[in-house]
């Protein structure tokens, strides 16, 4: 695969608002990260019997039907310089989270330094992972494991080309908030855009400081055609 210039298109980005975005929203919707060319050759990989560690149904996890595929070592490089140039710019917005919450401690500045510390948790498997539903599949609302090493952001891009190549499918994010009924938002994104959000929380800010709000997310059902979407996470797993 291409080596996509990723380091320039993400660093053209107007993070400060992403960020302000996160902040006051729970998700940010970034420029283009990924051409089309990109998307259709990320697309063709996945029949592929290579570059994947694990194949998984999420249904016997009662998360509803559809499939996705984890990427091995090495990453292709569009999906590797992507991980390494986002986690960077989001680094500081985790740290902020993180003491706004009262929890101790920090992470790296850059990937490697977050990858090392989970190498040696025995957390070496790669997360990035490519999504596929097809018509009449979906995800189940849920908050992925947070133990161990995990970073509290994670990204999604679109692959596939809203009311093109599939109808349905919108991302879900719900927030459950302290002492009040959940809330929920859909997001359609265009061929190539990113949404980033957190993993599993973030802080909300009232009167008397910072509080926890919960995330849990999923996929509406698709309704015709198939989905793809890849889905970045900073962290690896064991």
């Amino acid at each position: 695969m291409k080596t996509l210039d990723t380091p320039n298109t993400v660093s053209a980005w107007n993070w400060q608002a992403l960020a302000a975005s996160l902040d006051k929203i729970g998700y940010a919707i970034t420029p283009p990260a990924l051409s089309p060319a990109d998307c259709a050759e990320l697309i063709a990989l996945y029949d592929r019997p290579e570059p994947w560690r694990s194949r998984v149904e999420p249904s016997p996890y009662r998360l509803g039907p559809g499939e996705y595929r984890h990427f091995d070592d090495p990453l292709p490089n569009t999906v590797a310089m992507l991980r390494t140039e986002c986690y960077q710019r989001l680094a500081p917005v985790a740290n902020a989270w993180r003491g706004q919450l009262g929890i101790p401690g920090g992470f790296p500045d850059h990937l490697d330094g977050f990858l090392t510390t989970c190498h040696n948790a025995g957390q070496t498997n790669p997360t990035p992972l490519v999504m596929r539903h097809r018509a009449q599949e979906f995800n189940c609302l849920h908050q992925d494991d947070h133990e161990g090493h995990v970073f509290p952001l994670q990204m999604t891009v679109m692959l596939s080309r809203a009311r093109q190549d599939y109808t349905g499918g919108e991302l879900l994010l719900v927030e459950n908030l302290p002492r009040a009924q959940s809330r929920g938002r859909a997001v359609v994104l265009k061929q190539g855009q990113a949404v980033i959000w957190p993993t599993y929380c973030r802080p909300g800010t009232s009167n008397r400081g910072h509080y926890r709000i919960g995330v849990r997310y999923g996929i509406s059902t698709v309704h015709t055609g198939v989905r793809h979407a890849l889905g970045v996470n900073f962290h690896d797993t064991a």
